[in-house]
């Protein structure tokens, strides 16, 4: 399966925001968008010509970038949205909010999510007590996501749980520390995901 395999930090400068791809390196003056807050390449401190189109894929580029996936993926989990009866963009965020990589990541077993995925990919997850390695799982509320007993001692992991606190847990998950345990205790809302992406702009674009 295609990845993108460049330095990530390019991409939230390119963005102008934190997608927080580093994980904690995100949170500390090292991170780029700190020490250079424009776009890279030799125009990026030149004028931005912004145009509707271009405000749109900006839109569309960070929610892909954010949970880390190709073009491909980004219009396919889109299509089972629009698919879906209601809002479009709301559909679209629960969608991208509940792909297992992402839940692995926000309940602090990694500390990014491209480190969930992998954790993901290499079966150290379980789901309702059955090993999962699909990373766009797409979770349920009741489900229950731990680490697998021989899996508790990586240094990734145990990194990660420590520095949790830093960014909190949402919500609508429930971690259980000491179990290395966590429950989906309900479908997120569009104000508990909370990212700084107008998601209607991403609908215009594929509706263009």
């Amino acid at each position: 399966m295609a990845k993108y395999r460049g330095p990530v930090c390019r991409l939230c400068r390119r963005e102008g925001v934190k997608l927080f791809l580093k994980g904690s390196r995100c949170m500390t003056e090292k991170c780029a968008i700190e020490r250079r807050s424009y776009p890279p390449g030799q125009h990026g401190q030149g004028r931005q010509r912004v145009s509707e189109y271009s405000a749109q894929l900006r839109e569309k580029q960070k929610l892909r970038r954010i949970y880390g996936l190709m073009e491909r993926q980004f219009r396919g989990v889109f299509g089972k949205a629009e698919r879906k009866a209601g809002i479009t963009g709301d559909h679209l965020l629960r969608m991208l909010e509940c792909r297992l990589d992402n839940v692995v990541y926000r309940l602090g077993f990694g500390s990014s999510r491209k480190e969930a995925r992998q954790l993901v990919n290499h079966g150290h997850l379980l789901v309702n007590g059955k090993k999962t390695d699909v990373p766009g799982y797409l979770v349920k509320a009741g489900d229950v996501i731990e680490v697998r007993q021989r899996s508790r001692g990586l240094v990734p992991i145990q990194s990660a749980l420590e520095a949790v606190d830093g960014r909190g847990i949402p919500g609508w998950l429930e971690l259980d520390r000491a179990a290395f345990k966590g429950t989906v205790r309900g479908l997120p809302t569009k104000e508990e995901i909370a990212l700084p992406v107008n998601e209607q702009l991403v609908v215009e674009l594929y509706s263009r």
